[in-house]
């Protein structure tokens, strides 16, 4: 793989969000511009535990389930001016959700409806300017493998 390192790490820059068009059929596009991203998989806790009922006085061992699952995307870069950005930025400033999938390298594919939470535009008088974006689902995710 043309995107791997020889000891099987692979190059920041190939973890991905694309983003649907929202046609049918819908087309998917890498988001442009991202220099830095960050993939999150999180999972609060339900705690069960409950002091013995026969030896209140001894050790509490605690215990849980798994509670709820969230799902997020952060990316930041040079903010790009184009058709595919266009549609992008449509999505943040009318807060649609939208398809999108999150490429892992060495894990697969995330698919899901997504929401942006947080967007920012920055920039200085003699950069170009950045972005900075917050991605969370709105549904549950489908996870294709990633084919060995």
């Amino acid at each position: 793989m043309a995107d791997e390192y020889e000891d099987g790490q692979v190059f920041g820059r190939t973890l991905l969000i694309q983003i649907g068009d929202g046609a049918s059929p819908e087309v998917f596009k890498n988001l442009c511009g991202l220099k830095t991203r960050s993939f999150t998989l999180s999972a609060d806790r339900i705690d069960t535990t409950v002091p013995s009922c026969t030896n209140p006085g001894g050790p509490v061992v605690q215990t849980s389930r798994p509670g709820v699952q969230s799902v997020a995307f952060t990316g930041a870069g040079k903010a790009i001016v184009g058709a595919d950005t266009k549609k992008f930025r449509q999505y943040v400033r009318e807060n649609t959700p939208f398809n999108a999938k999150v490429i892992v390298p060495g894990d697969g594919t995330y698919t899901a409806q997504w929401v942006v939470t947080n967007f920012e535009l920055s920039g200085d008088e003699t950069n170009t300017m950045e972005f900075s974006a917050t991605f969370n689902t709105t549904t549950v995710y489908s996870f294709e493998e990633e084919a060995p």
